[in-house]
Parts: C-alpha cells; sequence; structure tokens
C-alpha cells in the first residue's frame, strides 16, 4: 500500500513530537496539545498501514499568511520520497495564499529557493544558564500577562507576526507551566514575553520589547519565574539589540535558521521582535 495522507489526529502529533524530540528540536512540554489547537487540519501525516512515517504543519492564518512547518520523516523511513509527497501536500493546502513562511535548516536553504522561497534574514537559536537577578535597567513594570485584557496583547502580537492568531496566542500564554510576563502603557502592550518548559531546560518565546532594556527585564524576570538550568531564545539575527543581548547574557549559538517566504516578504517589526513563539508554528 502507498502512502496515504490525511490530517493528524492529536494522538498522531504526540508522535511527531515525539519524533522532533530525538532529533534535537526540544518541544515544549505542552506543545502538541498547543499546535493542534492552532489549526487542527494543518497538521498533515504521511501514512503507512495507518501508522505515521512522515509529517509537515502547513499553517492557515487568515485568508493572506500561512506557515511551514514541523516537516520531519520518521528515520527508518528516510529517502523514500515519503518527505516530498507530504511537502507537496503541505503546500497544496496554502497554494491559494499569497504569502508562505518557513524556518529551514541553512542546508535546505537553496533547496527551498527552488520552491520560490527567498530569505529574509536569519534566526539564531541561542541558550545558556540562566542569568541571576531580577530586572535590566530599564523602568518597568511587568505584571502577569493573564491578568490583562487580551486584546491589548494581540494588537501587540499583530505588529511582530504576519498574519491573525489571537486564539493560539491566548492559548500558548495560559498555558499550564507557562509562565507569561507583559507591560502596559496607557492602554498599550509595550512588551511581552513566555516562558514554557521543554524536554531540556525552558524556551522564552515570543519575547517583544519596545527597547534591549526592556527585553532584558522580560527575560530576567521569566528566568527567574522557572526551575530551569538552561534557557532558550530564538533571536532574529537582524535585530543586533536583541543579538547584542543574547551575547551579554553569555549565551552561545546552537544553530540558525532561514526565515524564507513564498512571496512578499511581510512588513514586522524586528526591531522589537527579540525572540519568535516557536519555529514550528513561526
Amino acid at each position: 500500500m502507498g502512502l496515504a495522507i490525511r490530517a493528524m489526529s492529536r494522538g498522531d502529533l504526540d508522535t511527531v513530537v515525539g519524533w522532533a524530540a530525538h532529533e534535537g528540536w526540544n518541544p515544549g512540554l505542552g506543545d502538541a496539545a498547543l499546535f493542534h489547537g492552532a489549526d487542527p487540519l494543518g497538521f498533515l501525516a504521511g501514512c503507512l498501514d495507518g501508522a505515521p512515517v512522515a509529517a509537515i504543519s502547513a499553517i492557515r492564518y487568515g485568508q493572506a499568511y500561512g506557515f511551514i512547518g514541523f516537516y520531519i520523516v520518521a528515520p527508518p523511513w528516510r529517502g523514500r520520497g515519503h518527505g516530498i509527497r507530504v511537502w507537496r501536500a503541505g503546500m497544496a493546502r496554502l497554494a491559494d495564499l499569497p504569502v508562505v513562511g518557513l524556518d529551514g535548516v541553512l542546508a535546505e536553504e537553496a533547496t527551498y529557493g527552488t520552491a520560490g522561497f527567498r530569505t529574509a534574514y536569519r534566526n539564531r537559536r541561542y541558550g545558556g544558564r540562566p542569568p541571576g537577578g531580577i530586572g535590566g535597567s530599564g523602568p518597568v513594570t511587568l505584571v502577569d500577562a493573564r491578568t490583562l485584557p487580551l486584546r491589548p496583547l494581540i494588537e501587540l502580537d499583530r505588529r511582530m507576526f504576519p498574519g491573525p492568531r489571537a486564539g493560539f496566542l491566548a492559548q500558548w500564554i495560559a498555558a499550564p507551566g507557562h509562565v507569561a510576563l507583559a507591560a502596559i502603557d496607557a492602554g498599550e502592550a509595550t512588551a511581552l514575553g513566555v516562558i514554557r518548559p521543554c524536554q531540556r531546560g525552558a524556551k522564552i518565546g515570543p519575547l517583544y520589547a519596545r527597547d534591549a532594556a526592556t527585553a532584558e527585564s522580560l527575560v530576567r524576570a521569566l528566568c527567574a519565574a522557572v526551575a530551569a538550568d538552561e534557557v532558550y531564545l530564538d533571536v532574529p539575527a537582524v535585530n543586533r539589540a536583541a543579538v547584542a543581548l543574547a551575547e551579554r547574557l553569555g549565551w552561545t549559538v546552537g544553530f540558525e535558521t532561514a526565515r524564507m517566504y513564498r512571496g512578499p516578504a511581510p512588513a514586522i517589526d524586528l526591531d522589537r521582535l527579540y525572540g519568535v513563539a516557536t519555529f514550528e508554528l513561526g
């Protein structure tokens, strides 16, 4: 029987998250449920005899933007054409959208280029020990984001992310084990950070701030709120202040991805984007 492609069940996604952990992607402990809720039909599994052997996510954010991620083939089934088949299925699901993004490993950057994707910038995963102390050098009052009205946080996220994702953001902030902190000034959200427990350590993302001092305050407060020996942050390399912050904290680069788009690169506020939420969903 040939490869059958279908939308993943929650059980399928649990399986694929396990593959990702084995590959060193270090997923969050609660990622499967949150990812599935973002777009239940957007996670595709290539199956043999009903069991997943390959996977991809093709998430729709409104009518103008989509994101490809979670592209993985189980090791015993690689080199047999299953990956390209799920890739084509994922791209077909987003074919009507004017812009599609992905975070590709650098080794495959040229391959994605043949599919019409162009590199906009690179993201770097920084990691290291959590910094000591609470607060950076800037005057900012951080509060539990779950106690705030959601609308200002959605508006802030919309300036940093190319498509609407209010439902995902609400769940991401409120998920068990996640800590979310934000700053509000005259009714406008000026900063937001979330940290979540992962297979190894914890990851911060998203991390939005109006300046480096506010970003540092967020990082230190988030790290102080969890018990983790290692912390990771996925930083847009074009944000020099974000790179300088990660390096000032003594964190080092584990790997890089190429943020690529098929279609025009969206206008997002990269100067205030200090860390992306997740490479899998953008």
